[in-house]
């Protein structure tokens, strides 16, 4: 009996690392999806307010120069 809970809590332990990144978000079980562009990322971080407005657009400038 308690091995079989022990194999239950690794294998749960085991697909829930699996399915969550580092940073808590859930991955796609399906396939990984392509990396973020530079202006996602900038978009992310905007919306965060990690980056203020005057920033946001400086940087937009670049990226799609």
């Amino acid at each position: 009996m308690m091995l079989i809970l022990l194999i239950l809590v690794i294998v749960i332990a085991v697909l829930y690392t699996k399915y969550y990144r580092t940073d808590g978000s859930p991955l796609s079980w399906s396939s990984r999806s392509e990396p973020e562009s530079a202006l996602d990322i900038l978009k992310k971080r905007y919306a965060k307010g990690e980056i203020g407005k005057e920033e946001f657009e400086e940087k937009k400038k670049d990226i799609e120069q």
